[in-house]
């Protein structure tokens, strides 16, 4: 599945990969919450935070927002607890609905599923479209 960026997404990106020389592989502009959210390549955290976090904290200046970094992973299950990485996922069933819809049930600890949920649901609504976007998941559900 490809994804389509927006001009602006497409901006933040190239302005990214400049500074950090991370590779970014999706992106996620939240203005509501004056975010912005990077899908970095699998072993790429360490060039995109930089050193005591020096990388992150030049980029979050450049674009006047908060920036968050998520690392990617070829595996779904992975790639979901990286998503919500604040959150303890005990186990992820995959499985698919009647319209062919595929669908991520997360067994969330109780303690932390604040944290999974996020403030006004931004951590798993972030979570979803990421899901969606890499792995035609169409739902995830916290139990």
């Amino acid at each position: 599945m490809s994804v389509k960026f927006t001009t602006n997404e497409i901006r933040y990106i190239a302005l990214f990969e400049t500074i950090t020389n991370a590779t970014v592989k999706d992106c996620i502009i939240d203005d509501e919450h004056d975010k912005v959210t990077f899908l970095v390549k699998k072993g790429d955290m360490g060039l995109a935070i930089g050193k005591r976090g020096s990388t992150i904290a030049k980029m979050q200046k450049s674009v006047d927002k908060s920036v968050e970094i998520i690392e990617h992973s070829d595996d779904p299950g992975e790639f979901i607890k990286n998503l919500l990485s604040s959150a303890e996922i005990t186990s992820i069933d995959f499985s698919t609905d009647s319209k062919g819809n595929k669908i991520a049930t997360l067994d969330v600890d109780s303690k932390s599923k604040r944290k999974a949920i996020g403030k006004n649901g931004q951590n798993i609504q972030r979570a979803r479209q990421f899901a969606k976007r890499q792995f035609e998941i169409s739902n995830l559900i916290i139990k």
